[in-house]
């Protein structure tokens, strides 16, 4: 029961159908499901800690959101976005409550895995019932989005394993402090070889269209949009903050307890975005939330 596994479900966009694939963790027939979804660039690789050890309370469900790791790509980039992913998180959840009598579902998100869980938890009937935001929030800083939006698009390709994992130690320091181990599994989840031997991030470079495309007006417009879903929310929530993130303010994040769920926040210390829930002592900070 310790070990996942990999299986997929097929999504509509309006331009066509295409795979999500997801890790399975745990008892197949369990109803209790958690589902973890990462951030924008990263994979559902990234929650293998998390999921093993949860795994004999929940069924853990974790998904490559399309564009990323084994999941498909779409055909028109323009629907990399927020609506496109709660659409495929309602099929895949659809999917793996089938057979369970009611729809139960916690949801774990870093980052824009949180996005995508405060927008199904804010709609009517949703089967979220427990939620946990990783550092984000409804306001997003720009500075931060830009550096985001121009990190994603660079189509930057190594000649080994070894400096694609510099690569991506260098631009995620922000995660804290890991072992050497631990910065090899974060690499490898997000890097894979091509025909050519180079080595590249393991995602459609197309998912920065979208940013590319955001104006002040419409960012305007996707915060109030943003607030509106999380003053929807009436599920249980617990908001983790990293001390150091430039994603989701201080401020923001003390709003946030004063509104819509009133979630319980936790600031881990020595960490900016987004905390890798990868050490026992994050891992028991969602643990007492979802399990007690």
């Amino acid at each position: 029961m310790s070990e996942p596994r990999l299986n997929s479900v097929q999504c509509s966009s309006p331009a066509g159908l295409h795979r999500v694939a997801y890790k399975e963790w745990g008892d197949a027939d369990n109803p209790k499901v958690l589902v973890c979804v990462h951030g924008v660039t990263r994979v559902g690789d990234d929650f293998d800690h998390l999921a093993r050890a949860l795994c004999h309370d929940y069924r853990v469900v974790c998904p490559d959101i399309v564009g990323r790791g084994r999941s498909g790509r779409l055909r028109d980039p323009a629907y990399y976005t927020v609506p496109q992913y709660v659409a495929d998180m309602v099929t895949l959840v659809a999917r793996v409550t089938a057979r369970a009598d009611n729809e139960d579902v916690a949801w774990f998100g870093t980052s824009m895995g949180g996005l995508i869980g405060m927008a199904l938890a804010s709609l009517e009937d949703s089967p979220v019932k427990k939620l946990v935001l990783n550092d984000i929030g409804p306001v997003l800083d720009g500075a931060a989005l830009q550096r985001i939006g121009d990190y994603i698009g660079q189509d930057v390709r190594f000649p080994s394993f070894a400096a694609g994992a510099d690569f991506v130690k260098a631009v995620s320091a922000s995660f804290g402090p890991h072992s050497d181990d631990e910065w090899r599994k974060l690499a490898a989840d997000v890097l894979r070889q091509g025909g050519d031997g180079q080595w590249e991030r393991h995602y459609d470079l197309n998912l920065a269209q979208p940013f590319r495309a955001i104006t002040p007006e419409r960012a305007a417009q996707d915060e109030a949009a943003l607030w509106a879903a999380w003053d929807a929310i009436r599920c249980p929530t617990l908001l983790v903050r990293g001390e150091h993130s430039d994603l989701l303010s201080r401020e923001t994040a003390q709003q946030m307890t004063q509104r819509g769920p009133r979630p319980r926040l936790v600031e881990i210390a020595g960490v900016g975005h987004a905390p890798t829930f990868v050490h026992d002592d994050q891992i028991a900070i969602a643990r007492t939330f979802l399990i007690g």
